[in-house]
């Protein structure tokens, strides 16, 4: 994992960074990060172009960083002790993309808000996002 921000509280922002960490995430929390975070992977790789002319097996330089340009960002808020406390899909390189669904829940899919507001809207202004409950949270009732 990778630090973003920290979000105040003794909370901390990182970024999930491969796909055991994002299997990590699902287990800690109960949700299924690990599922989007292996689909969004495997889009951005199969969107890779290496340059024209390039050896066979050079092929795949630049794949990373390109992976890491084109994938939304996946993060996750952690207490002092290190315990997951909610879980982030964020537009790739954080940028605000319209067409893009940000996601933010907390364990079990549960509202992160009421707990982590603050610590969201950290996250938000780290990034210049908006990040409300209604924009973010997929699940309103």
């Amino acid at each position: 994992m990778q630090f973003v921000s920290d979000a105040g509280g003794g909370k901390t922002w990182f970024r999930i960074e491969t796909e055991g960490e994002a299997e990590a995430e699902s287990a800690a929390m109960n949700h299924a990060v690990a599922k989007y975070f292996r689909r969004e992977h495997a889009s951005a790789v199969q969107s890779f172009q290496p340059p024209a002319g390039q050896a066979f097996f050079e092929r795949d330089i630049g794949l990373k960083a390109h992976v890491a340009r084109a994938m939304p960002l996946f993060l996750t808020l952690r207490d002092s002790e290190g315990a997951a406390l909610a879980t982030a899909m964020l537009p790739p390189q954080g940028k605000d993309d319209a067409a893009f669904r940000i996601i933010i829940v907390g364990p079990a899919n549960a509202d992160p808000y009421p707990d982590h507001g603050e610590a969201i809207a950290a996250l938000g202004k780290h990034f210049g996002l908006t990040l409300t409950r209604e924009r973010c949270f997929p699940y309103q009732r």
